[in-house]
């Protein structure tokens, strides 16, 4: 994941903030980062979040007149601490979500949210196989997992070539970070590989990506038509700068979605310009829930960014989506169990019916910001649509369709992981009657 490797300025004293989490409010407990070497984005992401919930509070009195609260741990994007903030918040009445941003501290909660049977949200993120819902029924990757995402990519070199049978022949490398993340690609790129006839070169930096030397100068041998940045903070300016020096043209470089913030690009300088890179929600601050925020949250002072030049950024923004997501959840669980706080259970419900056609996007003032959510009992993800954006030194803009993923090809991958999964930890793979039925109250 992508995150800032440059640290906003942020006083400790907001390390832990909160609005009381009373029994008649719905409450979303935060395990942020606003300190440490990824603080720009854990600000950009969780100040969006609160952002949303600001004006939904606000403009609207709360959802149907209950009221959202909040409170945050600082966990420094470190597991450990995030599992200590998870452990010291979940006692707070009314919770509705949890939404870590964190790859480590979200694998470390998977068990506990089952038992608590309260939803784990993990935007664009996550475990692939959890899309899965028959077999985790608290967990949701919203918008996009690894392998979808993957697909996306490939599925836009294609259309930038004329087809999917344009590929055959052609060299793709992918330079991916040498973590657990950024090595969780490396099967489906091998598959596509196969299916779609292209040559294939997976190279690996090791953590954290100051030096890539060695890297470019193999790339720079193989001679790849692309190259796909599967990268996180520092990794990913350093690979634009380096393949400036190396003579790689960057319109031919493809940042995954963790590889698309401003803070990845700026440092860069002209190296940056003509990058492009997938996204699951457009940058800007046009679109008219983000002029109502600077309107009804920003104007009054109850701003939650430090620097409001950052409205309208990447992760900004989607904190912004993942707000409206956590939101209409909860608003599609009230439709049946009350306008009153929900259980984590009823607001699992909630999500599993998530579904937002680009109407109803409309309707909530983000058309063109995000596309569409189609959430089901068994799909946990969504229909995985995305769009790419290409930085011009000022700006990210937006330079293709609406694209979605081979889910004939992923789902099948999808279920045999996830059943492997149940079959290791004695789960039980749920019906659609068990997923209706199987609400506490």
């Amino acid at each position: 994941m992508s995150f800032i490797t440059r640290i906003a300025p942020m006083a400790l004293a907001t390390a832990l903030l909160a609005t009381p989490a009373l029994t008649d409010e719905q409450h979303f407990p935060l395990q942020s980062y606003r300190v440490g070497p990824y603080a720009a984005g854990g600000t950009g992401f969780f100040g969006g979040f609160i952002d949303y919930l600001t004006l939904i509070n606000t403009r609207d009195g709360g959802v149907n007149g209950v009221k959202l609260s909040w409170s945050e741990g600082e966990t420094e994007y470190e597991v450990e601490k995030g599992v200590e903030v998870y452990q010291r918040l979940k006692s707070n009445p009314g919770i509705a979500a949890w939404n870590p941003l964190s790859v480590g501290i979200a694998y470390a909660m998977i068990d506990g949210v089952a038992a608590d049977k309260t939803p784990l949200i993990t935007i664009n993120h996550g475990r692939t196989d959890t899309t899965d819902g028959r077999v985790f029924p608290y967990v949701f990757p919203l918008l996009l997992n690894p392998y979808s995402e993957t697909s996306g990519i490939v599925n836009y070199i294609a259309t930038k070539e004329g087809g999917h049978e344009a590929l055959k022949g052609k060299k793709i490398a992918v330079l991916y970070h040498g973590s657990p993340y950024g090595k969780e690609t490396i099967p489906i790129y091998d598959l596509l590989a196969e299916k779609y006839g292209f040559e294939l070169v997976q190279i690996e930096v090791p953590h954290p990506g100051n030096e890539q030397g060695a890297q470019w100068l193999q790339i720079r041998r193989e001679q790849p038509d692309y190259v796909v940045l599967r990268g996180w903070g520092v990794m990913n300016p350093v690979a634009l700068t380096t393949a400036q020096r190396n003579g790689f043209p960057v319109d031919r470089i493809i940042g995954n979605v963790w590889s698309n913030s401003e803070e990845d690009v700026r440092p860069a300088g002209d190296a940056a310009i003509g990058y492009t890179a997938i996204t699951t929600q457009a940058s800007g601050n046009q679109y008219p829930v983000l002029q109502e925020i600077t309107k009804t949250v920003y104007d009054a002072g109850k701003g939650n960014l430090s620097d409001p030049t950052r409205i309208g950024s990447v992760y900004h923004n989607l904190g912004i989506v993942n707000g409206i997501l956590n939101v209409e959840a909860v608003r599609i669980a009230q439709a049946k169990f009350g306008n009153r706080t929900l259980t984590g259970d009823e607001v699992r419900w909630g999500f599993e019916h998530l579904q937002l056609s680009p109407a109803r996007v409309k309707e909530l003032g983000a058309e063109n910001l995000f596309h569409s959510i189609n959430v089901t009992w068994d799909n946990h993800e969504g229909e995985g649509y995305v769009t790419f954006q290409q930085w011009d030194g000022q700006k990210w803009n937006v330079v293709s369709d609406w694209i979605a993923p081979d889910w004939a090809l992923l789902r099948p991958i999808i279920e045999a992981s996830s059943e492997a999964y149940a079959k290791e930890k004695g789960l039980p793979i749920r019906t659609r009657a068990e997923a209706e039925a199987a609400v506490s109250n």
